[in-house]
C-alpha cells in the first residue's frame, strides 16, 4: 500500500511538471530552422544592395540577429543589433526593438553566422514577429555566411 502510494504521488509529480513546463517550451521552442521562413519572405543579396541604393523613402528597419561579435566585426550599414535569434533573451530584446512599431513596417532581418541550413538565429526571430503580428518581414538569404555572400562581394558594410 505504502509503494502504490508513493508512486501515485510520484506519477502526479510528473504530471504537473510537465503540465507547469509544457506551456514555456512550446513558447520558445529554440532554434527554429532558417529553412522554415516561407520562400516568399526571402530577399537575396542582390536586391537588398538595390534597395539600400535606391532613394526610396521606405527604407526597411534591417536587424540583424545573429551574434554580437559578428555584428561588432561587420554589418550592413544602418543595420541595428537586436539580439541572438537562438535565445530566448535575444528574442528579448528584438520584441523590445520593435514594441512600439507598426504592425505593417518593412522588417528585414539578417544573420549570415553559418549556412542557411544550419543558421539557429534567423528562424525563431522570423516566428517572433509574425506572432507578434507583424505583416511585411523579410530575411535576407545568406546561403553560405555573411563574409563570402555580403562582404567578399563589395557590397557596403559597417563596422
Amino acid at each position: 500500500m505504502r509503494i502504490r502510494s508513493i508512486a501515485t504521488m510520484g506519477s502526479v509529480a510528473v504530471i504537473a511538471f510537465v503540465l507547469i513546463q509544457s506551456p514555456a517550451r512550446a513558447q520558445s521552442a529554440l532554434p527554429l530552422a532558417a529553412t522554415t521562413i516561407p520562400s516568399t519572405q526571402l530577399i537575396q543579396p542582390e536586391e537588398l544592395k538595390a534597395i539600400l541604393n535606391s532613394t526610396r523613402p521606405a527604407q526597411p528597419l534591417i536587424l540583424q540577429v545573429g551574434s554580437r561579435v559578428m555584428f561588432d566585426q561587420a554589418h550592413i550599414p544602418t543595420s541595428e543589433y537586436a539580439g541572438s535569434g537562438s535565445r530566448e533573451d535575444g528574442l528579448d530584446v528584438l520584441r523590445d526593438r520593435v514594441k512600439t512599431l507598426a504592425k505593417s513596417r518593412f522588417i528585414l532581418l539578417y544573420c549570415g553566422c553559418c549556412p542557411w541550413n544550419r543558421c539557429p538565429n534567423v528562424g525563431s526571430a522570423y516566428k517572433t514577429l509574425s506572432d507578434l503580428g507583424f505583416t511585411n518581414v523579410k530575411v535576407l538569404y545568406i546561403a553560405d555566411n555573411f563574409g563570402s555572400d555580403w562582404v567578399s562581394k563589395g557590397y557596403p558594410v559597417a563596422h
